[in-house]
Formats: structure tokens, sequence, C-alpha cells
């Protein structure tokens, strides 16, 4: 009776994670059934998120969640939020160590680091998030990404995205371009450079920071990701002006880190299952943020009193020209970063025409109609 309601269990399990992972738009691998005598095998998350922050932080405990259904228990992996083992940001270190076995964080937190990292979050105007996907998946943007963080001991997947981002909180309202000198930002990857060429000061900071900060003045601005996750911070409580669009990061891609001797340790199942239950988390965690958002969205205006701005048309010029410039520098840095930058134009000028003819017109003929 205990052997059939175990093969039962992982067969519905199995299931479950494949349908899920049909929502990435990726192609799906078969996982192999886990073998009941395999030795019990256990894992630490470190994560650059307050504990089940909405978006990123529910999509770091599902993963580990899922590799526990899906191994049948055998493979378990405890998640530890930021600051409870190492800092927010210390976590891409402490992995490469073997501190922890796994993380689960952005690669923009790493641009100081290794400055291509941040093509693989998001760079201004750039991809969509089914586009990027596809760039990763399919245009050979994986095998760029393991590259980059091989000299760490490092191996990279997406794991959950939260989106299109938001443009920002800021205390006070924007009426042109002159109000961004001196303003301290917090905005990471090449957005924040951007951001700095235009006369604004950015500031680093993790996340569980970020509120404290807008309120105490240490930030005039903020951004974070989108309405479901940014009203859960709080921002809203200290600032009202909300901007669009996200130039800095049109896709929100999450990102795993497995240290690459522990996985390379794990049976070849088990590396199925970890890796099919990151895939699976990207359609999963897009469908949740689209929803949430819509409705937090709502809610910020509302209930919250927060004004949904778009940024004025003389920033609007000038942020589009300066990530031009930044990221034309940007691709002389090294080989490396030419080639990511190089693969990373190739999928956009091959998907945007696709993703014009097939969104953009049909969104304007079903709202024009509406």
């Amino acid at each position: 009776m205990t052997d059939m309601k175990s093969s039962e269990g992982r067969l519905i399990n199995r299931r479950s994670l494949l349908g899920a992972s049909a929502l990435s738009g990726a192609s799906v691998l078969a996982v192999p059934a886990i073998a009941d005598d395999a030795d019990p095998i256990e894992w630490k998350m470190v994560t650059s998120w307050p504990k089940n922050l909405p978006g990123p932080g529910v999509s770091a405990q599902r993963i580990a969640d899922q590799v526990a259904a899906m191994s049948n228990g055998r493979f378990q992996i405890r998640l530890y939020a930021a600051g409870e083992l190492v800092p927010a940001l210390g976590v891409f270190d402490a992995v490469s160590a073997g501190t922890a076995e796994m993380a689960h964080t952005a690669s923009f937190f790493w641009q100081g680091k290794i400055p291509a990292s941040v093509f693989f979050t998001a760079i201004p105007f750039g991809l969509l998030p089914y586009e990027h996907i596809s760039w990763i998946e399919r245009g050979g943007g994986q095998a760029l990404w393991d590259e980059l963080y091989a000299p760490f001991g490092l191996k990279p997947v997406m794991a959950g995205n939260t989106g299109v981002q938001m443009g920002g909180w800021y205390k006070k309202e924007l009426q042109g371009l002159d109000d961004l000198k001196g303003l301290k930002i917090r905005m990471p990857g090449l957005g924040g450079e951007v951001m700095r060429r235009l006369g604004a000061t950015p500031v680093g900071l993790p996340p569980g920071e970020l509120f404290q900060a807008l309120q105490s003045g240490v930030l005039d601005a903020t951004e974070f990701l989108g309405p479901w996750s940014d009203r859960a911070m709080g921002f809203q409580k200290v600032a009202k002006s909300y901007y669009s669009p996200g130039f800095h990061e049109p896709n929100g891609t999450g990102e795993a880190l497995f240290n690459q001797d522990a996985f390379d340790r794990l049976p070849e199942d088990f590396q199925s299952v970890l890796l099919e239950a990151c895939r699976a988390e990207n359609g999963r965690a897009l469908a949740e943020s689209d929803w949430e958002n819509a409705g937090s969205l709502q809610l910020l205006q509302d209930e919250d009193g927060v004004s949904v701005l778009p940024y004025p048309d003389d920033i609007m010029s000038a942020l589009k020209e300066t990530a031009g410039i930044v990221l034309t520098e940007f691709a002389e840095k090294d080989p490396l970063a030419k080639r990511i930058y190089e693969s990373h134009q190739t999928a956009k000028h091959r998907l945007g025409p696709w993703s014009s003819v097939a969104m953009r017109s049909f969104m304007t003929a079903r709202d024009d109609s509406v």
C-alpha cells in the first residue's frame, strides 16, 4: 500500500511540474522517477529577498517546495531569507565559496563584480519577458551566461520572473529633465548608469533597506519591481508619484545560482528535478505577477492615493538616447561582454518585429474597441 501511494504521488507531482513548465515557453525535459533508496540530500538556499516577499521571495520558496515534492522528499532545500545566513548581496560569494549550495537572486546585483551580468536580468530598452526567455532558451543566452559565471564555480539558470517593471517611486513629481540633477535614486544595473549620466546619484542598496532609506531621505526615489511587490514593501506610504515605463527593466528574470561542484555531485535525476523546478517557475511567476500587479495597481490608485504617471517627454527621450550610448560603450569593455551584447541585440532584432506584429497591433485593436 505504501509503495503504491508513493508511486502515485511521484507521478502526480511529476505531471504537475511538467504542466507548469509548459507555461515557460521552453521545451520540457522528462524528469526521471526518483529511486526510493537514493541517499537523502539537503541543500541550503540563500536569497536576496525578505522572507516570503511577494514575487521573488515566493518564487524561491516554491522552487524549494517543488524540488521536495518531485523527489518524494529525498531532496530537501532549506531556504534562508536575506540576512538569515548571509547578507542579501552576499549570496553570490556564499554559493561560490560553498557556504550554501544554491541562491535565489537577480543577476544585475553583480554588476560591480561581473559587469555583463546585467544582461541576464534586464538592460534599458531591452527584451520583454517572453523575448528574454526565448533568447536564453533558444538564442544562445544560456551558454554565454554559463561561460560568464564559470570562473566563479557557479551554474546560473532562470528561476522566476516578475515581469515588466515600473519606473519607480518619486517623492516629488517630475516636471522635466532638470529634476533628475542631484536626485538620489536606487536603480541597479545599467539603468542606474543612465540616470547617473543625466545628473542623478544612484545609490546601491539591497531590497530590505529600501523603505527605510526612502522614508529617511537617504533616497529621493527608488525602483524595485511592480505594484504587487512594491505595495508589499510599503513605498506608497512615503512616495505618491509612481512612474512608468520601467525603461531600465522591461524584464524581471530571477536567477538561481548553483555551486557547480555541488550540482555536479547530484544524481542525474535530482539535477533534472532541480532544473525543471526552476524552469517551471518562470511561467508560474509571470502569470502570478501579471495577475497580482493588475490588482495592486488598482489598489494603489483607489486606496493609497498614488498617482501613476508617465515620465515627461524630455526625460524619456534623454533616457533612450543615453541608454544607447551606455550600451555601446559597455560592449567594448571586454570580448565576452561584446559577445553577450551582440547576442542580445541579435535576439532583439529577431524577436522585436514579431512581438510588434503579434502583440502591439493586436493590443491596439483590442483596447481601442473597448
